[in-house]
């Protein structure tokens, strides 16, 4: 069996504020990201050039974002739901629940890969029988992985374990090793953790022999030199689809390996490196935006992305990515004011003392963590 590395020490998370601040920034850098890399999909680096030269923000006049940000909040909410109790058999429902048993969207379920899982699930096959199809080493786990290191934060090897049984329902071999990194990634940039911890994190909890451990090494050995150097090591030129899991982890993790972190240089080096475009821009958004907190999003990234439109599953319309962040990592409640001064009861304007019950719900004003149909 192919061994697998010792998650690294990752640093403590650091304070409720802190937290809620990554796990803001973490899923709407990946919605922006997903909206930025739309348009580059499936393009070639000089195909992105003789359109628009380098991309440098959204090209279109309504961004909005695709199967990426839709399917990462089906698994957040579904992930908001069931936490660390997550079994396959909630995972296979809610695909039935919320995809397979009612009427699609125009995207008809998304990529490859949930083509294949809603088929099957369609002619009565569970998990694990569910993930066999051609595509199950597609990157559409990893595209839906930022949950799960957000809920699991500081901790890379529950992120794994958690996507893995969600992956488990359409996905295997290289493309669960897929969302395992992203998800271990992602949970420890949620501590602060520095780029070379959370690269680390993530090479710990997939095979080190695997072809998604051989890429994401090669792309992030060469980040210092640039795009270009990282999409030559990973990127498979003949093969005519840009999904491949292993390759779109890769070049993700190469382009936040790039920016040392940075939130507009990782997302703008994934979209102009083209290929599944939104994907990787998602990817290393929700790696950026992990480590450097929402307020690291240019703000007028950031304003563009409203709720989701339900173009590819139209049970997640009307949900936004900051819901299911302020359900996984809900804001610390502010300290209750202090009461004014009375007079004692009795005195001449005096009242009964009252006791103060402090502020709401941190999640008042939210949908429960069930998606509203």
């Amino acid at each position: 069996m192919a061994s697998i590395a010792c998650t690294p020490p990752v640093p403590a998370p650091d304070d409720a504020a802190g937290l809620h601040e990554r796990a803001r920034g973490a899923l709407l850098g990946l919605a922006v990201g997903d909206a930025l890399g739309a348009p580059a999909e499936n393009l070639r680096p000089s195909e992105i050039r003789a359109r628009w030269g380098r991309i440098t923000g959204y090209v279109t006049d309504h961004p909005c974002g695709t199967d990426d940000t839709e399917y990462a909040i089906f698994s957040g909410l579904l992930l908001a739901r069931h936490g660390s109790a997550l079994t396959p058999t909630h995972v296979e429902a809610a695909w039935h629940e919320w995809i397979a048993d009612r009427a699609e969207g125009p995207f008809r379920g998304a990529g490859f890969s949930e083509r294949g899982t809603l088929e099957n699930l369609r002619r009565g096959l569970a998990a694990p029988i569910s993930a066999q199809h051609r595509h199950a080493w597609s990157d559409g786990l990893a595209m839906r992985a930022a949950p799960f290191g957000v809920f699991a934060a500081g901790r890379p090897a529950e992120a794994a374990r958690l996507v893995a049984i969600d992956g488990s329902i359409s996905h295997e071999g290289e493309g669960i090793y897929g969302g395992q990194a992203v998800a271990a990634g992602v949970a420890a940039a949620m501590t602060g953790a520095p780029v070379p911890v959370v690269i680390a994190a993530a090479l710990a909890v997939v095979p080190d022999d695997s072809w998604t451990a051989r890429s994401l090494r090669r792309a992030v050995a060469v980040a210092h030199r640039g795009e270009r150097a990282v999409r030559c090591a990973v990127v498979i030129g003949g093969y005519p689809w840009t999904d491949l899991a292993p390759e779109a982890v890769a070049l993700a993790f190469g382009a936040y390996a790039a920016a040392d972190g940075d939130f507009a240089e990782a997302v703008l080096t994934a979209v102009n490196m083209g290929r599944d475009a939104d994907t990787t821009a998602a990817v290393a958004g929700a790696l950026a935006g992990a480590t450097r907190g929402a307020a690291a999003i240019p703000a007028h990234w950031a304003t563009a992305i409203g709720p989701s439109r339900g173009r590819c599953l139209p049970s997640m319309a009307g949900h936004h990515v900051l819901e299911v962040a302020e359900l996984l990592v809900p804001a610390p409640p502010r300290p209750a004011a202090p009461l004014p001064c009375a007079s004692p009861p009795g005195e001449p304007g005096g009242r009964t003392s009252e006791r103060g019950t402090g502020r709401g719900s941190p999640l008042a004003g939210y949908a429960d963590s069930e998606v509203r149909s």
